[in-house]
């Protein structure tokens, strides 16, 4: 009973940390690696989509490899899945014990599988090539999720809700629930009451964005993909105004020639909350 108070007592105290791994889009920008965002609790990073870069942007963030151990998948294009091998491989290179557990929406469990198919020469040499190296940590367990809790332990509670991405027949947000926070995270998405609803005055709110202004001077054929599958900057604000975040943190930002300040500016037009642009590395 000591030990249970004593464990309550520091969840009570716990400081949810957020980590922004990845901000960025398809477009090769130095500056601003693959999507991936670190919920850190208690030391422990929850990783949220796993874009180019993943494992090195968290080495630079000075989270422990070792600890990468759940990573939750909004969808399954390339720009948000190109660093899974990279998760899933280096951090057993570097000592991880664990399977990777992964979860998302339904295709995850053929990607993990054929990523292993692939590598499977790197992990024979691995294993049995003499160099030291344990026998559990490059495995994947792959869960195919629904809307509802996909995932909870003495940290956190985590729930996935779709969301509308163009033709995508599956695609995700998460709410996370820990002890001192409430953060909702929108994955790639259009316009959607869903995310206004599982926020509902969360604590942060982070959310994809594209430029209002700046998608007006591209060709028709992008504007329509676009409009089909992000968000502007125009229903972003009505997004928040209705959710009525804490904190609303802009990512995988779709400048379109315009600059942050801008962007910055055509959401707070429509919208009155707090609102901050995220650049790789930034902690919340």
């Amino acid at each position: 009973m000591k030990l249970l108070l004593l464990l309550f007592a520091a969840l009570a105290h716990a400081e949810t940390r957020i980590v922004m791994l990845g901000t960025g889009t398809p477009n090769a920008d130095p500056q601003r690696s693959g999507p991936a965002v670190a919920i850190v609790v208690n030391q422990i990073p929850y990783i949220v989509d796993s874009g180019p870069g993943v494992v090195r942007r968290m080495a630079a963030a000075k989270l422990d490899l070792t600890k990468a151990r759940v990573v939750f998948i909004t969808h399954l294009h390339s720009d948000h899945t190109l660093g899974l091998p990279d998760l899933m491989l280096s951090p057993w290179v570097l000592d991880r014990t664990a399977p990777l557990e992964i979860y998302g929406p339904k295709g995850i469990e053929r990607m993990a599988k054929h990523i292993l198919d692939a590598y499977r020469e790197d992990i024979q040499i691995r294993l049995h090539g003499g160099e030291p190296s344990n026998k559990t940590g490059y495995k994947a367990n792959a869960h195919a999720i629904r809307p509802g809790v996909v995932y909870r332990d003495e940290n956190v509670k985590v729930t996935g809700f779709r969301v509308p991405h163009g033709k995508w027949p599956e695609a995700y947000g998460y709410r996370f629930d820990t002890a001192d926070r409430s953060i909702v995270i929108s994955g790639d998405t259009t316009f959607s009451e869903a995310v206004a609803q599982v926020c509902n005055g969360c604590d942060v709110l982070i959310h994809e964005v594209i430029s209002s202004t700046g998608l007006a001077k591209r060709k028709p054929e992008w504007q329509n993909y676009h409009n089909a599958y992000h968000t502007s900057s125009k229903d972003l604000g009505a997004v928040a105004t209705k959710a009525r975040p804490k904190l609303l943190i802009l990512y995988h930002q779709l400048f379109s020639g315009v600059s942050e300040e801008a962007l910055l500016a055509e959401v707070r037009a429509v919208y009155a909350g707090k609102v901050v642009s995220a650049r790789d590395l930034e902690v919340y």
